[in-house]
């Protein structure tokens, strides 16, 4: 149950960098505001590769199909529901689309906060 939607960017770290820029995995913390969280447990994890907008329309339905179901560079979000050390339960999600030529990798985005 959602206690408050975000859909704020945040700063992510990782113990182990990610071998995939764009597909990074689950972060070990990330500051939100100033405050650091320590992931201390994923809980979920999905990913949704639908296009969306204007990149929905330029590809033919059946290559469609299968870039929705693995991906295609700058197109989907990875998701991940997680506890932090304080007991909060929050849902992240890594927008693989680019934010611009300086940003070709994504931004990461807190999306909302959970009922523990």
């Amino acid at each position: 149950m959602p206690l408050g939607f975000v859909d704020e960017p945040i700063e992510v770290h990782f113990r182990q960098p990610p071998l995939l820029a764009k597909k990074p995995g689950c972060p070990d913390e990330f500051v939100w505001r100033g405050t650091t969280y320590r992931v201390v447990e994923k809980l979920r994890e999905w990913h949704n590769y639908r296009r969306r907008g204007r990149m929905a329309r330029n590809m033919q339905p059946q290559h469609a199909a299968v870039a929705e179901g693995r991906g295609s560079w700058g197109v989907g979000r990875d998701y991940f529901q997680v506890r932090v050390e304080s007991g909060q339960v929050f849902e992240l999600y890594y927008d693989r689309a680019p934010q611009g030529s300086e940003h070709r990798k994504g931004a990461w985005f807190l999306f909302s906060e959970l009922e523990p």
